[in-house]
Formats: structure tokens, C-alpha cells, sequence
């Protein structure tokens, strides 16, 4: 039998962020270990139309992809697909001639050759000298815009191909550069399994989870169960009162796309992403079948970033923090958490999916919205500090 905890607090800050209009829903999961031990939901999944959100509401969830692309990998990896240091242009020979944005320089016609190519590692874990083109860090991502490296109507395969065009933001293994990455590695996964990216975490990861609500797009039969995205002027603001729904960044999710991102692309449930984090909890395994070996998913969540490079976003460096094979890792508590948040590893999206699990205490959170804009939603760290309380003996 479960431990008994009580969530009231954690319930009642989910509420309030709701009330004061900053989230228009709210919806979180807590594990013991690989056991749910408490699910809440609060707000509208439309607000307009007073629509209650609902466990089985589906929500874009943008970055929180990249773990579940990660791991998908990984599972190729194991099958000696690939080797984490070989250079991608040994599958994508379109990167052998890359160019390089000369350090400090506004002119993106002004580049050098590459010092060293860029791995598959370096894909895992942002150091490989893409960007993004959504935060304009450097002058490449105006080019990132212009050539719409990440139109939905673009495919994996098209995107290389904008991509082999474009210098790199900076020499491979310099920095973290928050990037296209994940959907590069997309196209690689099609190329190391023989089908398109879709087919193979469906085939791979959703089908053995029972993950049957995730997927790049939402099927008419589920358009009544998807979420509206809600928007505020400014990251510290309300949302304001009445309409403040905003368009997709993406596309539209009600209908496929060519598009299969592998950085940002899916949609689903939080109760489908509960079973990708119990898989995670249990060391690649749950309920009999394993997706990843405990020593692989203990590999992706160790270090890799060279010694140095911090990890860092567009609008702060994230304090005490590293970077694995497809997921942040924490190395000091933040502000009011337990020892045990140590070695915590995480991601999130940037409309509010936030989902962390940590080893020392045993136990896993996910806290799901659908707010733009930002990544590090206040909420979702008072949500965590909450949830560590209840669990986690003083």
C-alpha cells in the first residue's frame, strides 16, 4: 500500500494560479516511485466556452518532445545503429560542408570552416552549433525565420536541407544553444530505422506505453478534448479577461502535418505523458515492458556538456544545472526544495508542460497548462516546491 500524503497545498496553489487568470487550466500528476498517487485537474480546457479541462485533454507539448525523441534514439543505439560520437554528416552528408558564423560577427555571410563536425552527442545535448530561430541569439536565426527551416509544411528531409545552407551559430562543443537539434535527430532516426519518425515511436514507444492520445496531430474524433492556447502580453502578466486564445506557432494541430517535429511536435494527454515518466521511474520499464535498458537511461541522464559550458536560454542561465542525453539535470536544490531534488532530471514545453523526476526521493511530477509565452512559468516551480514538501520528510 502507498504512502498517505496529503495534496491540498499543491491543489490549492494550481487553483489560485488559475483564479488570478495566470493559467486558464491546470492539470497535475504525482508519482510514488512508479505509482500515481494523485491527479487533479482545475480550470477550462476552453475557457470561452466553459469547457471543464479533463484528464484526457490533449495539450501541445512543444519541448516536452524532445525527451520521448531522445529515448527513441537511444533504443537504436542499443541496437548499434549508431555511435553517440559519430559525426552526423556521416548519415546526413548534406552537413559536410558547414560553415561557421565567425565568433562576435553581425554579418552572416562572414564564416569560417568548422574547427570539429558535430556529433550526434552534441545533437543530444545543444552543443552542436545549431540554433533555433525563434529567440534571435544570433544573426542565423534571421536566416532560420526567412527560410522556414521549422514550416509545418516543410518534412524532415527539407529541413536538412535548409539547414545545410545555413552556418552554424558557433564552432560545435562551444556552448548550449537551446536548437533544431531534436528535429535533426528526427531525420536521423528515420534514416537508422528505415521509417519516417512517426511510424517509429509510435511502433517503439506509444504503442508498448498505451500512449494512444500522443500524436503530431489531433484526429477529428478528439477535436472536443483539445485544448485552447491562451496568451499574455508579457511572461509576468494575467491572462487578460475575456478572449486571449492565440494562434498555433506550428500549424494546425487539428489536421497532419508534413512536419513530424521531433523538438516540438506532439500533442497528448497528461495522463499518455504519465506513462512515458512511470516508464522513466521504473529505469526504462513499466508494467513488463522495457523501452530502454537501466544503464542506457543512466547515461542520458549524466553530463555532457563540456567542462564550462552552462546550460543557458535566451532570457537567463539555468542556475545549477546540466545537460544529459535529452534532459536537464539538477545539481543543487533551487530555493526551498530538499536535498533530494539533486540529480532531479527534467524538461518542459513552451506553452507550461512541465514533467521532472527525481531518483533521490523516489518520486515524479508532471503540471500541465497551455500558456504562452515562456518556459519557466512560475507556477510550475511553486507546484514542484509543493509537491517535495508533501513527499519528502523535513
Amino acid at each position: 500500500m502507498s504512502k498517505k500524503y496529503g495534496f491540498d497545498d499543491v491543489h490549492a496553489s494550481l487553483q489560485r494560479w488559475k483564479d488570478d487568470e495566470f493559467i486558464a487550466m491546470g492539470s497535475c500528476v504525482i508519482f510514488d516511485g512508479q505509482e500515481i498517487v494523485d491527479e487533479y485537474t482545475c480550470g477550462f480546457q476552453d475557457r470561452e466556452e466553459e469547457i471543464p479541462l479533463a484528464l484526457n485533454s490533449i495539450f501541445r507539448l512543444f519541448s516536452n518532445t524532445k525527451p520521448i525523441t531522445a529515448i527513441a534514439a537511444m533504443t537504436l543505439w542499443e541496437e548499434g545503429k549508431f555511435q553517440l560520437d559519430d559525426e552526423i554528416a556521416a548519415y546526413l552528408p548534406q552537413f559536410n560542408e558547414l560553415r561557421v558564423l565567425k565568433e562576435g560577427s553581425t554579418d552572416v555571410s562572414d564564416t569560417e570552416p568548422l574547427g570539429q563536425a558535430p556529433t550526434v552527442r552534441q545533437l543530444m545535448c545543444h552543443t552542436a552549433g545549431f540554433s533555433y530561430g525563434l529567440f534571435l541569439e544570433s544573426p542565423v536565426d534571421a536566416l532560420y525565420t526567412e527560410r522556414g527551416v521549422l514550416h509545418p509544411a516543410s518534412t524532415l528531409t527539407s529541413m536538412v536541407e535548409t539547414l545545410s545552407e545555413i552556418p552554424l551559430a558557433y564552432q560545435p562543443g562551444r556552448r548550449f544553444q537551446y536548437s533544431v537539434s531534436s528535429d535533426i535527430l528526427g531525420r536521423l532516426i528515420e534514416i537508422w530505422s528505415g521509417q519516417t519518425f512517426g511510424e517509429y515511436i509510435a511502433k517503439n514507444i506509444f504503442e508498448p506505453l498505451d500512449m494512444g492520445d500522443t500524436d503530431f496531430y489531433v484526429p477529428e474524433s478528439k477535436h472536443d478534448r483539445f485544448c485552447s492556447l491562451y496568451a499574455a502580453a508579457d511572461p509576468e502578466d494575467p491572462l487578460k479577461p475575456g478572449l486571449s486564445k492565440t494562434p498555433d506557432l506550428f500549424g494546425d494541430y487539428t489536421r497532419p502535418r508534413p512536419l513530424e517535429s521531433g523538438g516540438g511536435g506532439l500533442v497528448g494527454t497528461i495522463i499518455d505523458y504519465s506513462k512515458f515518466v512511470q516508464m522513466l521511474m521504473g529505469g526504462g520499464e513499466s508494467n513488463g515492458v522495457r523501452i530502454v535498458s537501466e544503464s542506457t537511461l543512466n547515461m542520458m541522464r549524466t553530463n555532457q556538456l563540456p567542462d564550462g559550458v552552462a546550460l543557458q536560454l535566451p532570457s537567463w542561465v539555468m542556475p545549477d544545472t546540466v545537460f544529459g542525453l535529452g534532459f536537464a539535470l539538477k545539481q543543487k536544490p533551487a530555493q526551498g526544495e530538499p536535498q533530494e531534488a539533486i540529480d532531479e532530471f527534467h524538461w518542459g514545453g513552451l506553452a507550461g508542460t512541465h514533467s521532472w523526476m527525481s531518483p533521490r526521493g523516489n518520486l515524479a511530477a508532471l503540471v500541465f497548462t497551455q500558456r504562452m509565452p515562456g518556459f519557466w512559468h512560475p507556477y510550475s516551480h511553486e507546484f514542484k516546491r509543493l509537491v517535495y514538501h508533501a513527499m519528502v520528510s523535513p
